[in-house]
């Protein structure tokens, strides 16, 4: 798992601005809330106190309250009010981590890391959002035991479908039908198919060798854990789907999936489009859940590749390059301490501001 990225955190509609609500992400706790205002904050969950879990506890006055001493902590992450030292200040050391928020499409965001905002990587943005000719679903929310890196790597497969899905009627892949590219914050695959397929024989119903309106489909990710598939067929009927996802620990994920289309743009519709959209979702899910090992191997050799995993080849570069930037946490030895110690990721306050209590993830060392 990384930080220095942008995560989904909630929807919009699960956070409203009475209670807060309690998350947990690359291993550790967070909680988000809104102010009066309206505009949602995250934190991290643990009260520098007694431990005490500020998810559990009540926004008040703009802030969030430990339900155990009723220690209260503002957007900034600052403590406001200590009631056992009565119209005292707070000490200056007592804060906790708070990070940057985005809300869009439905979701919170947040960027769990350090970085400064000129140096951050992108969110990446649904760039079909309230255009004309486009109809927007979503955020539709699911869970999978499984790794997040093995979804990311599920999508950006492009050889799995014909078996994973075959009632879409996918065509067989030649790898030569596939071109790689790199982009800032990732990699992306594009595969132009020339043809349909009947779902039972496979044999192919439709050729259009010569046509630049064939099937073809792509995908592309930006960071370790988001990613947009885009699935163009003959005839102007697109679906781009943009999946958001949350690695809950090292063998949950939690994705947020929005779909934009640019066909059947009656929203009534919208329940029915996003049904066949998560049944092919669950036709991944059975095989992702069962993949051995759960995560992915730290080394390609422990896995035979082919042609036709450039993307996952090149999606694994990046995590080693965000590794060698020391953004890479180190799993297991926060398992070493679990329960021993509450860590935090780093905010980028951090940068600039001394006299922490909370233990920071322990990162990878940078190469």
């Amino acid at each position: 798992m990384y930080i220095n990225f942008w995560y989904p955190i909630c929807t919009t509609e699960a956070l409203n601005e009475k209670n807060p609500q309690r998350v947990e992400l690359l291993g550790v706790r967070l909680v988000t809330f809104r102010d009066d205002a309206g505009a949602a904050h995250v934190l991290s969950d643990t009260c520098i106190h007694r431990g005490g879990s500020l998810g559990k506890g009540k926004v008040i006055d703009n802030c969030v309250q430990c339900p155990y001493h009723g220690w209260q902590f503002n957007g900034e992450g600052k403590c406001t009010n200590i009631p056992s030292m009565g119209d005292k200040n707070p000490p200056g050391r007592a804060k906790v981590d708070s990070y940057p928020v985005q809300e869009k499409y439905g979701i919170i965001f947040a960027f769990l890391g350090d970085l400064p905002e000129t140096e951050r990587p992108p969110l990446h943005l649904v760039e079909e959002y309230e255009e004309d000719g486009w109809q927007f679903s979503g955020p539709l929310v699911f869970e999978l035991d499984a790794y997040y890196e093995r979804s990311i790597e599920n999508g950006l497969d492009p050889v799995h479908n014909e078996f994973v899905h075959p009632a879409q009627g996918a065509p067989r892949l030649n790898e030569d039908q596939l071109t790689i590219e790199t982009l800032e914050w990732g990699g992306k695959f594009i595969a132009k198919f020339g043809e349909l397929t009947d779902p039972e024989s496979h044999d192919a119903v439709v050729k259009r060798p010569d046509d630049d309106d064939n099937l073809s489909a792509g995908s592309w990710h930006t960071g370790p854990n988001a990613m947009v598939t885009a699935i163009h067929i003959p005839g102007n009927n697109s679906f781009i789907q943009y999946f958001y996802e949350a690695p809950v620990s090292k063998t949950k994920t939690r994705i947020f999936f929005v779909n934009e289309r640019n066909n059947n743009l009656d929203p009534k519709l919208d329940d029915s489009m996003n049904a066949s959209f998560l049944k092919v979702a669950d036709e991944d899910i059975a095989i992702i859940d069962e993949l051995w090992p759960k995560r992915t191997p730290d080394t390609l050799t422990k896995e035979l590749m082919t042609p036709g995993d450039a993307a996952v080849v090149k999606y694994r570069e990046f995590l080693k390059q965000w590794e060698g930037n020391g953004w890479r946490i180190n799993m297991t030895k926060m398992a070493e301490n679990e329960g021993d110690i509450a860590y935090a990721i780093p905010c980028p306050a951090r940068r600039t501001e001394k006299n922490w209590v909370l233990d920071t993830v322990p990162l990878i060392p940078a190469q």
